[in-house]
């Protein structure tokens, strides 16, 4: 089950780097849902979202070892 959860924390954190590169080309692609797309907010929301993802993989894998 841990493993799932790794493998889950992984690609939601590629993911979140997937949506800054393309965000970073067009802010209006990852950020639809928000007023004001602009590039600054594209590394705020989903820079924020890589970092809790990444850290949560750190945690959850180091359980596992």
């Amino acid at each position: 089950m841990l493993i799932a959860l790794v493998l889950l924390l992984k690609t939601f954190f590629y993911a979140s780097l997937v949506s800054i590169a393309v965000g970073f080309i067009r802010p209006v692609f990852v950020l639809w849902f928000m007023d004001k797309c602009n590039r600054m907010r594209v590394l705020s929301f989903y820079g924020i979202l890589a970092l809790v993802f990444y850290v949560l993989y750190e945690l959850v894998n180091h359980l596992l070892l």
